[in-house]
């Protein structure tokens, strides 16, 4: 039987072309870019290289580009490097959302016991913060505002560039954007974005796993999480990891030379699918259906009154995976903080289950999927809660 893989969202199949070059590397460039040998040099040279190139495709300049271990340490780096490197004196103040990626809102709320002082905006039944509630929750010691670029259970897309605009002119007040599930999903350019920090995981665009970056915008302070032997120009020590690097970028550049025809085929397949689940009355959407809102790869339904991890257990047995909520919180039996966030009720936001693309997915496949889905809600139809 056929596996068909619809976690996208958790984690990507790596490009053949990347697995190749990973593979190669390790066995030919294996020694320390620190090293001043020659072997060194060449395997610095390569970092350098694929720097620039990560640069030019993201509209940054390569001394903006930090490679890190993934979104998670990325996500930390902007928001502890930023709080600890303000020069402001006295509580400082974060704003931020209900629907972030855990590793920006534990971030957060590990700096607020710590004693910063922290605003969590509403959000609408959508799930898109408001850019006129960021506006109105600034204050003078304001020093970061953090919302994400595409949701990791929902794929709403965040108006970040309103938010850009409400923050110009305010230098004292930093801006990140966990963009961990835009990369090669939505178009976006770092330079004109009102961005100062955006961060990306190589494995969530087909690339490796274990590497990451961050945009740093120039001239902006940012206190290290790391200390040691000073690579990536000082923000992030640690030997630097060549062949992810350059798988990384590989993969970043395959996503994004091809952004507009990848989406296009996750759009249509997006659009069949939807089509196909209005056929299972049982089954909920907990996303917008329009393209201008939401990202091309991401469904979230619920099969209000079943658990979840009983339809996805289910749906394996006959070769389909797909998740609950995050994978990084799929394993919790709480309702999605993000769902709740967006005001559904606790059924729906206990019950939900998490479909996301890839542009190697075929009208077949769609087709499959909406048979087994079918299929399993039939089986359990009986089981319902009353």
């Amino acid at each position: 039987m056929k596996t068909l893989y619809f976690d996208h969202c958790a984690s990507t199949p790596p490009y053949e072309q990347v697995l190749k070059t990973v593979g190669e590397l390790m066995a030919l460039h294996y020694a320390n870019a620190g090293a001043l040998h020659r072997a060194g040099t060449e395997a610095a040279r390569l970092v350098e290289r694929a720097r620039a190139s990560a640069a030019e495709r993201l509209g940054a300049k390569p001394e903006e580009v930090v490679f890190t271990s993934g979104g998670t340490e990325s996500n930390n780096l902007a928001i502890k490097g930023v709080y600890f490197a303000s020069s402001l004196q006295g509580t400082k103040h974060i704003i931020t959302t209900p629907v972030e990626h855990a590793s920006v809102f534990e971030t957060i709320k590990q700096l607020g016991r710590w004693g910063a002082e922290v605003t969590v905006l509403p959000v609408d039944s959508l799930g898109r913060v408001s850019a006129a509630d960021v506006e109105a929750a600034l204050r003078p010691e304001t020093v970061l505002v953090s919302v994400m670029h595409v949701g990791n259970e929902t794929g709403v897309i965040q108006p970040i560039e309103e938010i850009g605009k409400v923050l110009q002119g305010r230098p004292r007040t930093k801006f990140h954007v966990d963009g961990v599930q835009a990369v090669g999903k939505v178009p976006f350019r770092w330079s004109g974005s009102g961005v100062d920090f955006y961060t990306a995981s190589a494995h969530k665009f087909r690339g490796p796993k274990g590497v990451g970056l961050a945009l740093v915008r120039e001239g902006t302070s940012l206190e290290p999480l790391l200390a040691g032997g000073g690579q990536e120009g000082g923000t992030r020590s640690g030997t630097s990891n060549v062949p992810g690097i350059v798988g990384t970028v590989q993969a970043l550049r395959l996503a994004t030379e091809s952004l507009e025809s990848r989406t296009g085929t996750m759009r249509r397949l997006r659009l069949d699918l939807l089509d196909r689940l209005r056929s299972i009355p049982e089954l909920v959407l907990n996303v917008p259906e329009d393209a201008e809102n939401v990202a091309p790869h991401v469904i979230n339904i619920s099969y209000p009154g079943m658990r979840p991890e009983v339809i996805v257990h289910m749906l394996e047995e006959q070769g389909v995976l797909v998740s609950t909520q995050s994978a990084c919180s799929s394993k919790s039996l709480k309702p999605s903080r993000v769902l709740s966030a967006m005001g559904l009720d606790e059924a729906r936001a206990s019950g939900s289950i998490r479909i996301s693309l890839g542009d190697e997915h075929t009208e077949e496949d769609i087709r499959l999927l909406a048979e087994r889905l079918a299929e399993t809600v039939a089986r359990l139809k009986p089981l319902e809660r009353k």
